[in-house]
């Protein structure tokens, strides 16, 4: 059917309004589950240092009566130390920018700087779960904290909880020298993963946590390796399981966020910023050992004002303090 002669349509219609929504749709995702359950602490100086021990090994001891005994030797604690960084972004809005009205921000530099905090947060979630080595720094180098990976190791592999998956058998590997514990100077690397994470890897690296005297409880990873954990737990598709509510609708449950192993019970937590390098890497973490020391927290300051415009630093500088590597683990070089 033909439209009316002369009809007035709107394809040529002058002084439409706009319809623009007032609300800003923004996917990017925003969970950084290392800064959220990490402790939180603060630091005095760019370098902050502090101190770890251990009972000596446990042994037979008998003693004879009326025995006089010679002192033992001590050993001393150890002196372990890391190194602030800095994170920043800044954002400059003119005058006139800043004037206008703006659909779904009152003002435009508010809203920037908004935005550069969270991509901050995500920044250093993605460097903090990283395999970086502490860095001091020089007038042409930026200093650098020592991440997570650079704490997990042990004197032997015997007693190591960083699990090399991608080795030809599964065994504990030392990322630093012989006569040290991890103590963020050294990263273990090697080739891309090749080897399926299994249920073996998963209880070594918990049994070395609990055996050194850690209690951890959550283990987290890149979304594919969540899939594989939650199909090592028994949530493969062969097992859907079919649940009714009531009334309600029958529903399938196809994952699996928390498991009873010998050693503890854990939460399965995806992590979309944790694989640096893809290196493949799955985080047995005690929470109580581990704390993001800021020397200066999160702030905003205002910038010397060059011409018609604002200009804003939002800036953080932190480090991060294993208080002890021991108590937590990684598998690295494993694949979904």
């Amino acid at each position: 059917m033909a439209i009316l002669t002369n009809s007035r349509s709107t394809f040529d219609a002058v002084g439409i309004r706009e319809d623009l929504s007032n609300i800003i749709y923004n996917i990017s995702p925003m969970d950084t589950p290392f800064l959220s359950s990490a402790g939180r602490g603060t630091c005095d100086n760019t370098l902050f240092e502090w101190q770890t021990d251990e009972l000596a090994t446990q042994a037979a001891n008998q003693q004879l009566q009326g025995d006089v005994p010679d002192a033992l030797a001590v050993t001393e604690t150890v002196m372990a130390q890391n190194q602030t960084q800095i994170s920043f972004k800044t954002v400059a809005t003119t005058g006139t920018a800043e004037a206008v009205d703006f659909a779904g921000r009152r003002s435009s530099q508010a809203y920037q700087m908004a935005k550069r905090a969270k991509e901050i947060k995500r920044d250093m979630e993605f460097m903090l779960t990283g395999n970086s080595v502490r860095v001091v720094g020089d007038a042409t180098t930026a200093p650098k904290t020592a991440c997570l990976q650079s704490w997990l190791g042990a004197k032997t592999t015997a007693t190591s909880n960083l699990i090399d998956g991608g080795a030809s058998t599964v065994v504990g590997i030392v990322n630093v020298s012989s006569s040290v514990y991890a103590n963020g100077t050294a990263v273990k690397t090697g080739t891309a993963p090749t080897v399926q994470l299994t249920q073996a890897m998963i209880d070594l690296v918990v049994q070395r946590c609990y055996e050194a005297g850690g209690s951890p409880d959550t283990m987290f990873c890149k979304p594919d390796l969540k899939v594989r954990l939650s199909a090592i737990a028994g949530a493969s598709l062969a097992e859907i399981r079919t649940q009714t509510k009531g009334d309600k609708p029958a529903h399938a449950i196809n994952a699996v966020d928390v498991v009873v192993t010998d050693f503890g019970t854990f939460k399965f937590v995806p992590n979309r910023f944790c694989d640096q390098g893809s290196i493949g890497i799955v985080y047995v973490m005690d929470w109580d050992y581990w704390s993001i020391n800021y020397l200066r927290p999160f702030q905003t300051l205002n910038l010397a004002k060059t011409g018609d415009n604002v200009k804003q630093m939002m800036l953080a500088e932190y480090g991060l303090e294993a208080k002890n590597g021991r108590s937590s683990g990684a598998i690295i070089r494993v694949k979904a």
